[in-house]
């Protein structure tokens, strides 16, 4: 079935015919992956910049349900540890947003929501192509600034404050030296990072960028792992240490103290973007472009364009088996971040201006001043 860019629609199964009149959104799964989000208790949040699109992955009534959010260039994502507040990178700024449950309880159909994000912060940092983003200690927002080959945090009277780079980078300068990307955190803070080559030159990392890529232990500065191709979106999680290697379209572990990555699962895209729910791994598949950026990489030469896909895979991680997958088709070619919401059925409001008019969250402090009537049912429109 197909859905537009502003509403829901449910998904079917892989390999049913094609409508006659191509939607710009559309998407498909395997038998069980609706099952699998409902037994988990979880949605799926994922980000396209190629397509502009936010999409919330949900089961409802035993069918996938595809939910189309628009933004400027979303890349990076974070949930909070709380999932209470969730975090998006866009072309030019940050979004923050928090739940609000009792706007979900109103929000139509009224009892069929979980959560409901509002958007309650901007922060403008300019084209400093946010990649990967997480929280940290004290809830504090950090983000791959890939133009800047650095990590850093928001204050509000700058557009950023660098906080960390890697060794070999000499200087800040908007020029992507090389292609910092990806964040895994540790006990709040960054640990590991990836990034597409070592080089100090402006783009210096497509020079190799088939296997230019590394893995960079944050705490030491030193390079963990050597020579990956396109390497992106590390993790700790379950005591291990676990990366995408992009460019070989594969999810894998690294041993740190050996300097070795070890592929786990290989999948028809290039992945990018992962995150878990228990025993498995959600990953981001994208079909990549024939272009320079993407020209010379494994997966390329390996897999034809056709058979590229965009979506989401779902791997056993003790397997290794690829148990789930969601296809998108059409307008959406390239995923950038996932990230698993331990909500059932969520919902986000970025672009209704009557909803965000009338509906009002002000300190627990403050709710006695609060006329009876208003306290008893908040102002959400239908």
């Amino acid at each position: 079935m197909t859905s537009s860019p502003s509403s829901s629609g449910a998904v079917s199964g892989l390999g049913q015919p094609a409508p006659a009149v191509l939607e710009p959104l559309r998407a498909g799964h395997t038998d069980g992956f609706p099952e699998l989000l409902r037994t988990l208790g979880v949605s799926l949040l994922v980000t396209t910049y190629q397509a502009g699109k936010l999409v919330v992955v949900r089961e409802q009534d035993g069918r996938l349900n595809t939910h189309f959010r628009n933004f400027p260039m979303p890349m990076g994502l974070a949930v909070s540890p709380w999932a209470d507040r969730l975090a998006i990178g866009t072309k030019l700024q940050v979004c923050e947003f928090r739940d609000v449950p009792e706007v979900a309880a109103q929000v139509e159909p009224e009892g069929t929501h979980d959560a409901c994000f509002l958007p309650r912060s901007s922060h403008v940092t300019g084209d400093v192509a946010i990649h990967e983003m997480a929280y940290g200690l004290g809830g504090e927002l950090w983000f791959v600034n890939t133009r800047f080959s650095c990590l850093a945090t928001i204050d509000p009277d700058a557009s950023f404050v660098p906080r960390w780079r890697p060794p070999f980078v000499s200087e800040l300068e908007p020029t992507d030296r090389c292609h910092l990307n990806g964040l895994a955190m540790e006990g709040g803070a960054p640990r590991f990072v990836t990034a597409l080559g070592r080089s100090d030159a402006p783009a210096g990392w497509r020079t190799n960028k088939a296997r230019g890529g590394v893995l960079i232990d944050v705490t030491s500065g030193e390079i963990v792992v050597p020579g990956l191709s396109m390497p992106h979106s590390p993790r700790l999680h379950g005591g291990h240490l676990w990366a995408c290697e992009s460019g070989a379209g594969t999810l894998g572990v690294v041993d740190p103290a050996a300097g070795k990555y070890e592929a786990v699962a290989s999948v028809p895209g290039f992945t990018r973007g992962l995150d878990f729910a228990g025993h498995y791994a959600f990953v981001g598949l994208s079909q990549v472009r024939e272009s320079a950026v993407f020209s010379g990489i494994p997966i390329t030469e390996h897999l034809a364009e056709h058979e590229r896909i965009c979506g989401i895979a779902v791997i056993d991680v003790i397997t290794g088996q690829v148990v789930g997958l969601l296809r998108f088709e059409d307008a959406v070619q390239e995923i950038f971040a996932v990230a698993v919401l331990p909500r059932r059925f969520p919902e986000l409001m970025n672009e209704d201006e009557t909803l965000l008019a009338s509906s009002f969250v002000i300190p627990t402090q403050s709710l006695p001043d609060v006329a009876e009537s208003v306290r008893a049912k908040p102002s959400v429109p239908a």
